[in-house]
């Protein structure tokens, strides 16, 4: 028998694109059997609101769906495809799509990094992603759902749920043709803080704590040889060397040549050029977010050693 899907929102924060993101639930092609949004009780962090819904839920098959997120039309008939041709396949996430909502110039580079970083993770995944994602009821419920006593606020959740889940054998493959519209509004102030207090202090935290893949997706390499090159440019600059300024600069555009093409073909040379200096101050708050969660993490112990 086909599997059921059951889709699921957590809205407690009535988000205005929630309308947005329902309709094009329902209006998708092979829809899910049933569409669960939560919006109750209100302030409920996303972690626990998503539980809620799967604790409600029929369907075999939970899909995750942020509130801010326009699934394009085939994203369910594309989940249902790859649970059908794989049995053993675990859960399945995808991608924002190339054409952010907002179109401005700190939302269309938030909203193509994370594109870019899901295109060219395709294929097997130690993480998971839940503003798209699926996953099998049962297994979901093994796992006792996402750790909302951890996270009771928007954070790394997802991420967390997904280094439980392979460590316990489930399969997650990252397919980035299941698509859909971000509609988010970022600002500088949103990014930074994003980075570093709901993602980067957490996702340390996650590594440290060996729950999680230090070479996840964008924990890759290449984006810590771009974090590295961003460190010298701007120590580079601070201290008046500008040759080493300009190998750093060097150095990161050709690392993420793709990144900055993608920005050109899609929003023109302006989005392309404020790519730079935005990536520079996405990768500085991740590095910040490194000694600041291992402090963190040392004071905790001492003050658990000294109790």
């Amino acid at each position: 028998m086909a599997d059921r899907l059951t889709a699921i929102v957590p809205a407690t924060d009535r988000p205005p694109t929630l309308a947005r993101a329902v309709s094009a639930i329902r209006s998708a092609t092979q829809a899910p059997e049933e569409l669960l949004v939560v919006e109750e009780p209100e302030g409920l962090g996303p972690a626990a609101a998503r539980n809620l819904g799967a604790r409600r839920a029929e369907g075999d098959v939970l899909v995750f769906v942020d509130a801010d997120v326009e699934v394009h039309p085939d994203a369910f008939a594309r989940i249902r495809s790859a649970f059908a041709a794989d049995r053993e396949l675990t859960a399945v996430f995808g991608s924002y799509d190339d054409d952010p909502a907002d179109g401005g110039l700190v939302s269309d580079f938030r909203n193509l990094l994370h594109h870019h970083v899901h295109q060219s993770g395709s294929g097997p995944a130690t993480t998971f992603w839940a503003g798209l994602g699926a996953i099998r009821r049962e297994a979901f419920l093994e796992l006792g759902g996402f750790d909302e006593r951890r996270y009771p606020r928007p954070s790394v959740e997802d991420i967390d749920l997904g280094a439980r889940l392979v460590a316990r054998g489930g399969r997650i493959v990252l397919d980035p043709q299941i698509q859909g519209t971000h509609l988010k509004r970022w600002t500088v102030a949103t990014m930074v803080k994003t980075d570093l207090l709901d993602r980067g202090l957490p996702w340390v935290e996650l590594v440290l704590s060996r729950r999680g893949q230090a070479n996840a997706l964008n924990l890759g390499w290449r984006h810590r040889a771009s974090a590295a090159a961003c460190l010298l440019l701007v120590v580079s600059l601070l201290g008046r060397r500008p040759r080493r300024a300009a190998a750093a600069l060097s150095v990161l555009c050709a690392l993420n040549g793709s990144f900055y093409l993608l920005l050109l073909q899609r929003r023109g040379w302006r989005h392309a050029v404020a790519g730079i200096p935005l990536h520079v101050v996405h990768h500085l708050t991740g590095i910040t977010a490194v000694p600041t969660a291992a402090a963190v993490r040392l004071r905790k112990r001492l003050r658990n050693s000294g109790a």
